[in-house]
């Protein structure tokens, strides 16, 4: 039995180029994130609680994929402060419930890769159910 979470398309809809936050005492965090939609290149903006909701919200802003996230996890790969983190997120839509994982020493990054590590698989799927419709 193979899990689909670990399954990879060779063309990936959406793929990470890079981000830009910035956060400050008191002021709402700001997220820039540039990625790829069927391989152009576009930019997302947001605000958010944190320097996580905002880039999620910069991708989601520009993707709007309607999925809700059950699932936010952040995990160091090894012990020290200069450890890449892991992050797994977790999206459901339309009865569909997919994880994306992502790593980087820095967990905002790492957070816009798994979100985007998951909404490929959403879209992955999307088009394996229309296939077969």
């Amino acid at each position: 039995l193979v899990s689909e979470d670990n399954v990879h398309g060779d063309s990936e809809q959406y793929a990470f180029v890079s981000l830009a936050q910035h956060s400050e005492t008191g002021e709402r965090p700001h997220a820039s994130v540039v990625f790829t939609v069927s391989g152009k290149e576009v930019r997302g903006e947001s605000d958010g609680n944190g320097p996580v909701d905002a880039s999620l919200k910069a991708i989601e802003a520009h993707v709007k994929s309607g999925a809700e996230m059950v699932l936010y996890s952040v995990n160091a790969i090894s012990g020290s402060t200069e450890s890449q983190g892991e992050v797994t997120v977790r999206l459901q839509n339309s009865g569909r419930v997919v994880n994306g994982v992502g790593a980087d020493p820095d967990i905002v990054v790492a957070s816009a890769k798994a979100y985007i590590a998951a909404l490929n698989k959403l879209h992955s799927k999307a088009d394996r159910v229309a296939a077969q419709g």
